[in-house]
């Protein structure tokens, strides 16, 4: 049973009545442009098939139920139009919450509903399963209620939603593709002014995600430094942000710097330079520059943010060993674990399968989960 008819079929169990919609909100791969986006810089993220699904029916009270199925079918109940100043103790309900809230303080009128939600974006894989569940539940109430928020808008409120009620302080990318990532595309986005670039991704290539299964259990307080040291490199180079920096202004004041704020300064100034020139390569489907710029990527987040783990690294290994130059691989995401991003011809893609399911596992003890997809389209109605 596919995901959009499990959850249309639990709505009516669970509530007695069909849905009068559902939304259909994907997660997300970065391609290229790790740790930049909170830098003012440059990503290039694409939409995945992955997807959560919210069931939704208007109500006639102020009163929002929600069913999570992939949380053991709990459940959580509250009132808009009154202050959302309480958390639940279950976390999946907060990011419905928080976007409540964060749509009342922007001034929009809410009514009640009855929602039922639940996905196949991998969780705790690096591929955006709560940034899909905000955009989708900004998008469903956008419907429901008429408000017309456009899809920028829709992104910049579910990343406030994470910011200020959830209490993570994201970037602006997450939530963005989500709204507005274009089929067979990928977005080049300028998170300085939030514009978009449309980078279109041939069709005989396929985007391979291989989840390492390594416990991240330094991702917040590592990922917390690393923006630290960034800032402090931005504060001591007297710019408003690493954006600022040019490759040659870095060169000519990295000995000024902490060597460790000094590295973390070059990845990204690297980093971005390398994301602007891959728009070009992928757009071209030059696959020698992708296989050098997206492993210079990586090799850049292994030596100088320091955020590969050994499990990651080999990863990398096997996948461009069958590629070769004919494609990329890195690792994408926060670091200390999550995934690996592969861009690979379709006609490869059973070697780079075979290759990791008779290596990976042998030599790490760990076994990988592989996902497969296309640049899928940004959150939409799929039934009304």
């Amino acid at each position: 049973m596919n995901v959009e008819h499990s959850v249309r079929l639990a709505f009516i169990n669970h509530y007695g009545r069909e849905a009068d919609f559902i939304v259909k909100a994907p997660g997300r791969v970065n391609l290229i442009g790790e740790h930049t986006d909170y830098n003012d810089g440059f990503v290039l993220p694409c939409a995945i098939e992955y997807a959560t699904f919210i069931a939704v029916s208007a109500r006639d009270d102020d009163k929002v139920n929600v069913l999570a199925l992939d949380c053991n079918n709990q459940t959580d109940s509250f009132f808009i139009n009154t202050e959302l100043n309480s958390h639940s103790t279950q976390t999946w309900s907060n990011y419905v919450r928080s976007v409540v809230n964060e749509l009342q303080k922007s001034g929009y009128t809410l009514s009640g509903s009855d929602i039922c939600i639940s996905g196949n974006v991998p969780q705790g894989a690096g591929l955006s399963s709560s940034a899909s569940l905000e955009v989708g539940i900004t998008y469903a109430f956008n419907h429901l209620c008429n408000l017309y928020i456009e899809r920028k808008e829709i992104a910049k409120i579910a990343q406030a939603a994470e910011n200020n009620f959830v209490g993570c302080n994201c970037g602006i990318m997450d939530q963005l593709i989500s709204a507005c990532g274009k089929q067979g595309q990928a977005l080049g986005i300028d998170c300085r002014s939030l514009d978009l670039i449309e980078v279109g991704i041939d069709p005989s290539m396929s985007i391979l995600m291989i989840n390492s299964n390594v416990k991240r259990g330094l991702l917040d307080s590592e990922y917390n430094l690393r923006r630290e040291q960034c800032y402090a490199g931005a504060e001591a180079l007297a710019k408003s942000s690493l954006r600022e920096v040019s490759i040659e202004e870095f060169e000519a004041q990295k000995h000024t710097l902490k060597a460790d704020v000094a590295k973390r300064v070059e990845h990204i100034v690297y980093e971005n330079a390398r994301t602007l020139e891959a728009m070009h390569a992928f757009s071209n489907n030059d696959t020698t520059a992708l296989s050098k710029l997206m492993m210079q990527s990586h090799e850049s987040m292994r030596d100088l943010f320091e955020i590969t783990t050994p499990e990651i690294d080999f990863l990398v290994d096997i996948i461009a060993n069958v590629i070769n130059t004919h494609g990329g691989v890195r690792m994408t995401g926060g670091g200390f674990g999550g995934c690996v991003v592969a861009f690979v011809p379709k006609v490869l893609v059973k070697d780079v399968i075979y290759a990791i399911e008779s290596q990976y596992e042998q030599q790490t003890g760990l076994k990988e989960t592989i996902y497969t997809s296309v640049p899928s389209t940004g959150v939409s109605l799929i039934s009304a």
